[in-house]
């Protein structure tokens, strides 16, 4: 075995040989870089080539046609309660009614589907007015002020209650057929017929109202 002494000199000599070939590798890569240093880099990315843009062309698409999916799903709705009769159709009033000329009113120049639409709730009822326990002459005052009141609302369809006369001497609907005669010759009113079943039926009527011009 060696002696300590000679396995101390082997060492002193093998890290004099490690520190040469340090220094050989500082003197061939150049000084070490200072924090101070900048980098340019133009000059380190001098040879990259940007990618090539994409050859295709832009396509605008144009934004689907909003849809009324109330609007559609309620006129579907009225037309298969029609076809399968779960309500009465929307021209069908009680028997001998249909020759009555005060049972319904277009104003000239209106389509002839006004009173179906009218009837079946095309509009919305937005105001009612009651005519039970009423005199004749209390009842017109009181049509009169409703319909001005409605017309300052902008109220477009609104429903009249008069009773169906059954408390009345002979039993006979005394202010039905005056009311009616009263709408017929207010200018407002575009249409009217008798209220569906679920609404009052004989003894109350679905009126018309045109639409309140701006000014």
């Amino acid at each position: 075995m060696a002696k300590l002494s000679e396995l101390k000199t082997l060492l002193a000599q093998a890290g004099r040989r490690v520190s040469k070939t340090q220094a050989a590798t500082r003197l061939a890569l150049g000084p070490e870089p200072t924090e101070s240093q900048e980098i340019d880099l133009r000059q380190a990315f001098a040879d990259v080539e940007p990618l090539r843009g994409r050859n295709r062309a832009p396509i605008e698409r144009e934004r689907p046609a909003s849809i009324a999916s109330q609007r559609a799903a309620d006129d579907a709705k009225a037309l298969a309660e029609s076809r399968s009769g779960v309500d009465p159709s929307p021209l069908s009033w009680e028997a001998g009614q249909e020759h009555d000329v005060h049972q319904t009113f277009v104003r000239k120049g209106l389509g002839t589907d006004v009173l179906a639409r009218l009837r079946r709730g095309h509009w919305s009822v937005q105001g009612e007015l009651d005519l039970h326990r009423l005199t004749r002459d209390e009842a017109r005052d009181a049509v009169a002020e409703f319909l001005n009141a409605a017309r300052g609302y902008g109220w477009r369809c609104v429903r009249i209650v008069h009773g169906k006369g059954l408390s009345s001497p002979n039993r006979e609907p005394v202010l039905k057929s005056k009311v009616r005669q009263w709408l017929a010759l207010r200018d407002e009113v575009l249409a009217y017929c008798e209220a569906p079943a679920h609404a009052g039926g004989s003894g109350a009527v679905l009126v018309l109202l045109k639409a309140r011009t701006a000014g």
